[in-house]
């Protein structure tokens, strides 16, 4: 009997789209010649769809034996489809619940790099928006301006913007309270280039298998590598163009933090090499990793030789043998 796996897509998330695009590129990867390849979709109202029909996600999750969950953003990375898969005894590719709602988080990412002896830039977390203004005045007056204002808890890059000046600051952070973060996170900028890192669990017989780092590069004439990525008009390197050391930094930093945050499987972490060194900004958790053909992950993984094919083959075979 063919295994039969579900990849899991959509979902009620400010990441809806790019989760279908994650999902179908797994789909179109996974060999149907080994697996009975299920399309589970998850549409913005949370409703699950099998074969193009209305279900209930007890009767999809009876009859799977393992899911993928390229689930971007809230839904995929709160826990909340982690411990409905691990009612039905499902076995999933990515890490439980505790351990990518820590990701997700990114003050804790910070403060766990921090105990790792890992750099990150300044910040200060704003718990609650009655607190902005005099957040706001704060940074302004302790960091070099321009900062870095994001939502400490949604995934990937989502609402996050590049502002310097007491009245731009408190406008980005007001506008995240009003489009619903619980908290909102100010780093200070780092200038430098920026990097993701891959780590793959059990990849060519290693406990943590680093992948190359990609170098994200901004248009000629535009000083900030993080707003380039952010409003998608960077390009990768990969193989990044960092010096031996930096290189084996950035390894060594994406394997530390893929151990200390608890995850599974796979999952990306960002840094700036600048000349004071490799700073940690966030893990991606498995769900909010990029899975595209433009991806950075299958890029990265392109670079060593391995397919998304194989990759996914990978997968599989892990979340069987567990």
């Amino acid at each position: 009997m063919q295994t039969v796996v579900g990849v899991l897509r959509g979902g009620p998330s400010k990441e809806h789209e790019i989760s279908l695009q994650s999902g179908a590129a797994m789909l179109a990867h996974l060999s149907p010649e080994k697996y009975h390849v299920r399309d589970i979709y998850i549409d913005k109202a949370g409703v699950w769809h099998a074969e193009g029909k209305a279900t209930s996600p007890d009767r999809v999750l009876r009859q799977m034996d393992v899911a993928l969950l390229p689930l971007h953003g809230e839904y995929g990375e709160s826990g909340e489809v982690q411990r409905l898969l691990e009612r039905f005894g499902v076995r999933y590719a990515g890490p439980d619940a505790f351990a990518t709602v820590q990701a997700q988080h990114k003050a804790i990412g910070k403060a766990l790099a921090e105990q790792e002896g890992l750099k990150t830039p300044a910040s200060r977390l704003i718990a609650d928006v009655a607190e902005v203004e005099a957040s706001a005045a704060e940074v302004v007056r302790a960091f070099h301006q321009p900062v870095v204002v994001k939502p400490a808890a949604w995934g990937s890059s989502v609402g996050v913007s590049i502002v310097g000046g007491y009245a731009p600051v408190l406008a980005a952070a007001k506008r995240l309270f009003d489009e619903g973060a619980a908290s909102v996170l100010i780093e200070e900028f780092v200038r430098g280039r920026e990097a993701t890192v891959g780590v793959v669990e059990g990849l060519r017989g290693e406990q943590f298998y680093a992948l190359p780092p990609v170098e994200i590069v901004p248009p000629e004439g535009d000083f900030f590598s993080y707003a380039s990525k952010y409003n998608g008009a960077s390009r990768e390197i990969c193989p990044g163009r960092f010096s031996r050391v930096e290189t084996e930094e950035l390894l060594r930093a994406a394997k530390v933090m893929h151990r200390a945050l608890g995850q599974r499987y796979y999952s990306r972490s960002d840094f700036i090499a600048a000349p004071s060194g490799i700073y940690y900004l966030e893990t991606n958790s498995a769900p909010a990793v990029g899975l595209t053909t433009e991806s950075l992950l299958p890029k990265a993984l392109k670079a060593v030789g391995i397919s998304f094919a194989e990759f996914l083959d990978h997968l599989v075979a892990a979340a069987l043998a567990v």
